[in-house]
């Protein structure tokens, strides 16, 4: 502690307890005044008496102001610098206030984060109709494969548009596309076949040649090889055209759980209709049943069904 310090606060003490009259009160009060800290302070404080009096020519308005201009008036401070931890990205300054109230009224949610969350929402939505679509068909595929033996299709011994030899092991390597008819047919089955070389182009602009389009011949009275091979040439050249015998083609389709039925007592030459099961029934590259399609589905929804199944295959498949 220095002396001048000690002086003034015993000069303090004291004034207050009224000691000045005696010689030792009078030369500490006579030392604190002589002080370099009470002489500052008288210094500081006539400077100030000097500049609160009126100068020669103002006014008292003028000099009120002077003086109060002189009181309430602070130094400018240079702005500070920002702080931002040193871990922390940059500091954000904001140029106005109604930006720094917009981003507080925002909080973190942000045009980009709302959109990032919708898109994430949908990816997520659509991943899981995929995936319950997915287990649907390997449900009806599992299922359609029976315990033991299968509930649709079988052995069977036909012969095709040139007179080869075919059977159910002909049908495996690709996924087979296989429907029932016959070549007089006035207006369903002409329809249908339609549908199957449209079936056919969809599937091979997507997949490849992975399928394999078969026509088997309810009537084989009428149906011989060469007239179901002019017949399948109005409607595509990947089909291939299967008949026989009445009891070959009678096993056909029982394996393949297809009905059919011809009027009795039939004279030759006489047209007649037959009524049959309309059905395309796909099989995969193990020979295997794997779903039926209906006349109720469009070419583009037939061949969706299709690619599923094929893009669902995790198997072996020829493509030649």
């Amino acid at each position: 502690m220095s002396i001048p310090f000690v002086v003034n606060r015993s000069a303090s003490c004291i004034a207050r307890n009224g000691l000045r009259a005696g010689p030792l009160g009078r030369h500490i009060v006579s030392a604190a005044k002589s002080s370099p800290i009470n002489a500052a302070r008288q210094s500081v404080q006539q400077r100030a008496h000097r500049s609160t009096l009126p100068q020669s020519g103002d006014s008292s308005a003028e000099h009120i102001a002077k003086t109060t201009s002189h009181t309430f008036t602070r130094r400018a401070q240079p702005p500070r610098p920002s702080r931002c931890f040193s871990t922390s990205a940059r500091c954000q300054a904001y140029k106005t206030v109604e930006e720094a109230r917009s981003k507080y009224r925002t909080g973190p949610f942000s045009w980009q984060a709302g959109l990032l969350f919708l898109l994430a929402g949908a990816s997520l939505i659509a991943y899981f109709r995929y995936e319950k679509e997915r287990m649907n068909r390997k449900r009806i595929a599992e299922h359609s494969k029976g315990m033991g033996r299968p509930l649709v299709g079988g052995p069977f011994e036909l012969v095709d548009q040139d007179g080869k030899r075919f059977t159910e092991k002909d049908l495996k390597g690709k996924y087979a596309l296989i429907y029932f008819g016959f070549t007089h047919c006035p207006d369903i089955c002409p329809e249908e076949l339609d549908k199957m070389a449209g079936m056919i182009e969809r599937v091979k602009s997507s997949a490849g040649d992975v399928l394999r389009p078969i026509f088997i011949s309810c009537d084989p009275a009428r149906d011989t090889p060469a007239v179901v091979k002019q017949y399948l040439e109005e409607f595509h050249p990947a089909m291939i055209g299967l008949t026989g015998e009445w009891e070959q083609v009678k096993q056909a389709c029982k394996s393949y759980r297809v009905y059919f039925s011809t009027p009795p007592d039939v004279k030759p030459g006489q047209d007649y209709l037959v009524d049959h099961s309309i059905y395309f029934y796909l099989m995969d590259p193990e020979g295997d049943f794997v779903e039926a399609i209906g006349r109720n589905f469009t070419v583009d929804a037939a061949a969706k069904v299709i690619n599923d199944h094929i893009a669902d295959w995790k198997g072996p498949i020829d493509k030649s």
